[in-house]
């Protein structure tokens, strides 16, 4: 009899039943079955056990919030769910699974997490709960390992790391993302690239989505357009008041052991960006984004060339090896705001082949006013769209000494195409940049800038991503900003963007000391420039020579 039984289990686990092992129901056994196979929280309370941290293993009586979310899995295809730490959330995803693969047949089910490791952490889960149940709810094993598990109904759960290639080529009924904000920002976006026509080929195949918030990424992305309902997905949100055990002396004692901002980012689930951001962080939590109105491959597009309309591009070049990015920004001048009207990003596009892209696009938007940012490769980008795209349009600078790279009108001795990032550059771009979107006379709706801008942090004396991210698309923007800056640039859109960016901010500094009134100390007014220079109002014309018959100039 004991040699029987153990001919039973799989591979003499005593806990696990093999395949074809044949089951004989008694009425009860029959009766619950079929209860819990149509009741997912039925089957989950009775039936499946859990360890708890402090009183070992014992039944997953679900919280309210934990049976919400199974209502929402049961009910719906694509869930996302933002939720405090440790609040069981990962728990209740692998109990639905568990119940997925035991009732329904040739289910094919992947586990995917920022590291290998914690996927399998949470199989372990799946399989230690599997092998408390009854013999009679169980499926006979076909395959049982860390990686992966295989039931004789067809069903399987594979786990692994989030990537493009982790299950590229298969097929599944449901995939589960844990901690999907901790992925890297360029793995998520490969991945949905990669994995998304699979699973829309299907009409039933479910994804399910868990975080805690990690910045502004793509699951920050993902969240907003399920709760603006600009997608298909379900929107799940647990605040850490609905999980038991959690009042205000617990939180009082979390954050004296952690901090402020991480109890907003990790309990309140805040979508909290890197500190020391080039742009505030009030004000990107504030930048809306939008899906485009076209998408040409790598291009987004959000308005196409107007009529009479000025248009800039700023062009980044990369060298096409899967690292950093070719991109240009397209930015229509014609009066302020300026807009950011469309894009282009892609990091394997040859540097041969890059110039066509760039000039087809320039030509599109009224043959557009190029710069090129030629520090590595560029200056052959530059070369080709000048020479032979015979492209009329390339910005040229020419070295003034001390004061740096000008914008000049071509003539100039020792002229060259494009532009290179120098210290002086870089700080004057990045300085105007954060005035023109902080003050709103930059509008930009695009995912992706408004992610790397969240990664756009200070490092010594200067601004570049944070590491693992990248900056491409920013320092398009730090391009267009520093070229705002140049006196020829109001020869191209008859805007002296100096002038105006002074107006604003000393229209804010009156408002705020009006209410005080004002004491006049008989010294000449001055101000500073983004370079440092210093200007008297006098004399200030002279920099931007203004244009006092213009109403878009600032009148001194």
């Amino acid at each position: 009899m004991t040699e029987q039984i153990y001919n039973d289990r799989y591979k003499g686990n005593p806990n696990l039943k093999r395949s074809d092992v044949q089951i004989e129901y008694t009425d009860k056994q029959l009766e619950e079955y079929i209860k819990c196979a149509n009741d997912c929280k039925y089957f989950i309370e009775t039936y499946m056990q859990i360890v708890h941290i402090d009183r070992g293993l014992v039944p997953f009586n679900l919280y309210k919030f934990q049976a919400k979310m199974v209502d929402a899995f049961v009910d719906n295809r694509f869930v996302i769910n933002k939720l405090p730490r440790q609040s069981g959330k990962s728990t209740t995803v692998t109990a639905y699974m568990l119940w997925k693969v035991l009732f329904h047949d040739n289910q094919n089910i992947a586990i995917l997490a920022n590291r290998g490791v914690l996927a399998r952490e949470l199989l372990s889960k799946i399989t230690m709960a599997y092998e408390y149940l009854p013999e009679w709810l169980q499926q006979g094993v076909i395959t049982w390992n860390r990686g992966n598990i295989e039931l004789e109904n067809g069903s399987k759960i594979v786990a692994a790391a989030t990537s493009a290639s982790s299950i590229r080529g298969g097929s599944y009924n449901l995939i589960f993302l844990d901690e999907f904000a901790f992925v890297e920002s360029y793995l998520a976006e490969q991945f949905f690239a990669s994995v998304y026509p699979t699973i829309s080929s299907g009409k039933t195949s479910q994804v399910i989505i868990v975080s805690t918030p990690n910045g502004l990424n793509h699951f920050y992305k993902l969240w907003v357009d399920a709760e603006e309902e600009r997608s298909s997905y379900k929107s799940i949100e647990v605040h850490w008041t609905e999980v038991p055990g959690r009042d205000e002396e617990w939180k009082k004692e979390t954050i004296a052991n952690t901090s402020e901002e991480q109890f907003r980012q990790e309990f309140e689930c805040e979508f909290i960006g890197s500190t020391n951001t080039l742009i505030s962080a009030t004000k990107l939590r504030a930048m809306a984004f939008r899906t485009p109105t076209e998408v040409h491959g790598d291009l987004d597009v959000y308005e196409g060339p107007q009529e009479g309309h000025t248009y800039t591009m700023t062009i980044d070049t990369s060298r096409g090896l899967n690292l950093d990015y070719s991109a240009f920004a397209v930015i229509d001048v014609t009066k302020l705001p300026y807009k950011l009207v469309a894009k282009y990003r892609n990091n394997t596009v040859s540097p041969l082949v890059y110039p066509s892209t760039v000039v087809n696009v320039a030509r599109t938007y009224n043959d557009a006013f190029c710069l090129v940012e030629i520090n590595d490769i560029g200056q052959q980008v530059a070369d080709i769209m000048h020479h032979e795209l015979e492209y009329e349009n390339i910005l040229t600078t020419v070295s003034k000494g001390r004061s740096g790279q000008q914008i000049s009108g071509g003539y100039s001795r020792n002229v060259q195409y494009g532009v290179k990032t120098s210290k002086q550059v870089k700080g004057i771009g990045c300085s105007t940049l954060k005035t023109l979107v902080e003050q709103d006379q930059l509008l930009i709706e695009d995912f992706q800038v408004i992610a790397e801008l969240a990664g756009f942090v200070q490092k010594g004396q200067s601004y570049e991503a944070e590491s693992g991210q990248h900056d491409d698309l920013a320092m398009t923007l730090v391009l267009f900003a520093w070229l705002s800056n140049q006196t020829y640039f109001k020869e191209i859109t008859d805007i002296n963007i100096r002038e105006k960016i002074y107006k604003l901010q000393q229209e804010m500094m009156e408002e705020n000391v009006l209410p005080f009134g004002v004491i006049d100390d008989g010294q000449e007014e001055s101000f500073v420039d983004s370079t440092g220079q210093v200007w008297n109002y006098d004399n200030a014309a002279d920099f931007g020579h203004a244009d006092t018959n213009s109403e878009n100039d600032f009148k001194w």
